[in-house]
């Protein structure tokens, strides 16, 4: 068995379904994902949550808010100077796109949305693969830091290229909508408990698959 699939049983072996990502709509999910740049989830959490008191959290109530309106919510999730016009001027596209309606917008080839996220100010390509696998329902591998970390030590690649680590679990892992989604939220699982900066290499479940629990290489600090 390919080394990616058996992390993948081993990771839902040991931590088991990860539920994510915790939203209750798809634009919920866009919200989150834009919000989500260089902070901590519990502060997009909260973000969130005061969009929803406010009555904000709707693609064309976010479009017609002003900026210093949206930035009272979400200024906890940080970058406030540019997280606030991001979110109204997507929100704005959407309407543009689609009328708003997601199930339009993502009723696209994944390569032309994608595409078009990326078009958008602020949206990279872990934002918009975030957004086309928790929101579009489509199976791309979401690499971020974590992934890049753990694969590193285990051995899969050297490199730390987005394109080249998506590719990597893509030529390896079936398109599967529900294995995309959860692998990545193991892998943050994982990242967070036990494959941190300094690894719990004695605790880890991979122990015996990765080359820096074997001794093989010294651990990278990411």
């Amino acid at each position: 068995m390919d080394r990616e699939l058996e992390i993948f049983r081993r990771l839902l072996d040991h931590y088991g379904p990860q539920h994510w990502w915790p939203a209750a709509n798809a634009f919920e999910v866009i919200v989150g994902a834009l919000l989500m740049q260089q902070t901590a989830w519990r502060n997009v959490a909260e973000a969130i949550h005061n969009l929803k008191r406010a009555g904000l959290l709707e693609v064309r109530a976010l479009a017609s808010a002003s900026v210093p309106v949206i930035r009272r919510h979400v200024k906890i999730a940080g970058l406030y100077r540019t997280k606030p016009r991001r979110l109204r001027d997507f929100c704005r596209h959407l309407l543009d796109r689609s009328d708003g309606d997601l199930t339009r917008y993502f009723d696209r080839p994944t390569d032309v949305v994608r595409a078009d996220l990326l078009a958008q100010e602020g949206v990279g390509a872990e934002t918009a693969d975030s957004i086309l696998l928790y929101a579009g329902g489509k199976p791309v591998f979401l690499v971020d830091a974590y992934t890049i970390r753990i694969g590193q030590r285990i051995g899969l690649f050297d490199t730390d290229a987005y394109d080249a680590v998506q590719r990597h679990f893509e030529g390896r892992v079936p398109r599967d909508l529900a294995t995309y989604q959860e692998y990545h939220a193991l892998l943050v699982a994982h990242a967070k408990a036990l494959c941190r900066p300094t690894p719990a290499c004695p605790l880890c479940p991979l122990r015996n698959l990765c080359d820096v629990g074997l001794g093989r290489r010294k651990h990278i600090v990411k």
